[in-house]
């Protein structure tokens, strides 16, 4: 009998067909198994930075998107440090100032106890502290002059110094103060003493001083006048300048308005000039041995003849002034006031310009603030000469009202 007449046949092909077909499965499974993770491994080893560097621009743009760019967020936290270290400056600053108004009232204050205390009148300018801190200034200008001095203070009033309401108006519109300044003489309410009252009854240009006139006091007069201007005119600068140099004010004040930022500024034509210890020479140092061996030199210092100091500086002369020594010489002694201060010492020669060359330089444009002869510590024959030095070197009378400081 066959198998197709038994029926067997079918059922053994079809029997065969699964278990290959089972077997076939299986095996195309594992061979795309194996086959999926070549592919797959490969490319991704072979490109990893790629897919990082997409990783990452996909991470931005996500954020971006979600407004946290992280490069604008960096950005914007500087800007935020940046201004709040400005504001921190801003209110040091300010702080600074409110301290500097408190020491000069305080000055104020000590100078007329002191008055009341000893029996001597308190000056007229000492009984009205209300102004003070009302009204800023840029500068004070003292022009230190002495009793025998008519002619020279003429001198002056006739060329640089504005008279009048002139005056007023510089003060008002410009803030800048300008005084003749001088003490009294020794016998008080003398001769000396009427003069002045009389010449400042008719112009009104002074600044009258509690201390008593002499050469040898000019180091003691310089820390007076800074401590009684202090008091009296809320400024940024404070001028001494000798009665016999000329001086462009409107160049003198455009040359101080650009240290304003500065707390602490000491400006003139520094020098350091030999200490001379031979009795009878002109500018002779009586205490030559504090400066070391014979033949050795000043420390650095502002030349007498015009020097300016700022605020700050003014106040720490007022508060100290009892205790602040004095040398022979004035300017000496002002240097070694700021010795161990942090103080910034500003050289410009423009603030000592010689008479020879102050025209010239004014013609190429390079405006001299103050003009004098060395060889005279100012101008010589400063009465007869100061119109001409005015004519060749003053900065033109407009040069002051047009500024803008």
């Amino acid at each position: 009998m066959s198998w197709k007449s038994k029926g067997l046949e079918p059922n053994s092909k079809s029997v065969v067909t699964k278990k290959w077909a089972l077997l076939l499965c299986i095996g195309c499974f594992c061979a795309g198994m194996l086959f999926s993770d070549r592919m797959w491994t490969f490319p991704e080893a072979e490109d990893k930075g790629v897919s990082r560097k997409t990783g990452v621009k996909d991470e931005r743009l996500k954020l971006i998107s979600e407004g946290c760019d992280p490069i604008r967020e960096v950005k914007r936290e500087s800007k935020d440090i940046l201004g709040e270290v400005s504001k921190t400056h801003h209110a040091i600053q300010t702080l600074d100032k409110t301290i500097s108004n408190l020491e000069m009232e305080l000055a104020a204050a000590r100078a007329v106890q002191e008055s009341i205390i000893n029996g001597s009148p308190i000056l007229d300018d000492l009984k009205i502290p209300e102004s003070t801190g009302k009204r800023k200034y840029l500068m004070v200008v003292g022009i230190n002059t002495a009793f025998s001095s008519r002619k020279r203070r003429d001198s002056v009033r006739a060329t640089w110094m504005p008279q009048g309401e002139e005056r007023k108006k510089l003060e008002e519109e410009k803030g800048i103060i300008m005084r003749f300044v001088i003490g009294h003489s020794a016998t008080s309410g003398g001769i000396l003493d009427r003069a002045i009252e009389a010449e400042d009854r008719k112009h009104g240009d002074f600044l009258r001083l509690e201390h008593v006139e002499g050469y040898l006091e000019l180091s003691a007069k310089t820390k007076t006048y800074f401590a009684t201007a202090a008091a009296l005119w809320d400024a940024d600068f404070y001028v001494k300048v000798d009665d016999d140099v000329h001086v462009n004010i409107a160049t003198l004040g455009a040359t101080l308005a650009r240290h304003r930022s500065k707390p602490r500024v000491y400006i003139g034509c520094m020098k350091s000039g030999p200490v001379l210890a031979q009795k009878g020479v002109r500018y002779q140092e009586p205490e030559y041995w504090k400066f070391g061996e014979e033949g050795n030199k000043y420390f650095r210092h502002a030349t007498g003849q015009l020097y300016a100091i700022s605020k700050d500086l003014a106040s720490y002369i007022s508060i100290n002034q009892h205790v602040l020594h004095k040398y022979a010489n004035e300017d000496v002694s002002l240097g070694s006031w700021f010795i161990g201060l942090d103080v910034e010492h500003i050289d410009d020669r423009r603030l000592c310009c010689g008479t020879t060359d102050c025209e010239w330089k004014a013609q190429a444009g390079n405006i001299c603030v103050a003009s004098f002869d060395w060889t005279c510590s100012g101008i010589c024959k400063s009465v007869e000469r100061m119109k001409e030095v005015h004519r060749r070197c003053g900065e033109g009378k407009n040069a002051l009202w047009n500024a803008a400081f």
